[in-house]
């Protein structure tokens, strides 16, 4: 029995950072996928019009306009992986600030996200995940 305490510690010293991190991974795909909806924008359509799930978050035409003219962005940028030019941390920033590392925003209809930093965290996991 004391022998198994020292092996039991050991073994849940070494999974639970794996749990929690596969946690924030899951709690990320949900705020993206169900939340965020950031696979309307940034998954590629089909001839359809359905998304093409095998292109998840890999970057897509903005299919639709606003009826009034106004500063519109084409293409919604790939979230795959993280978008090249963020480091983890400044991803997360982002989903709390709205704003890019250079203090930019972007144009509509990207919405000014405002997670607190637990979500920000956990939504920049899982798209780091995501190959």
């Amino acid at each position: 029995m004391i022998m198994r305490i020292p092996l039991l510690a050991a073994l849940l010293t070494v999974t639970v950072p794996a749990i929690a991190a596969a946690q924030s991974i899951a709690r990320g795909q949900y705020i993206v996928e169900r939340v965020g909806l950031c696979h309307d924008c940034h998954t590629p359509r089909d001839e359809k019009g359905q998304l093409i799930i095998g292109q998840g978050l890999k970057g897509a035409p903005i299919g639709f306009r606003p009826l009034h003219p106004m500063p519109f962005a084409t293409e919604a940028p790939a979230l795959a992986g993280l978008p090249g030019h963020y480091t983890p941390e400044q991803m997360a920033v982002f989903l709390q600030t709205g704003k890019r590392p250079d203090g930019s925003t972007p144009l509509p209809p990207m919405p000014p996200y405002r997670l607190n930093r637990e979500d920000a965290l956990a939504v920049t996991a899982y798209l780091k995940s995501l190959k």
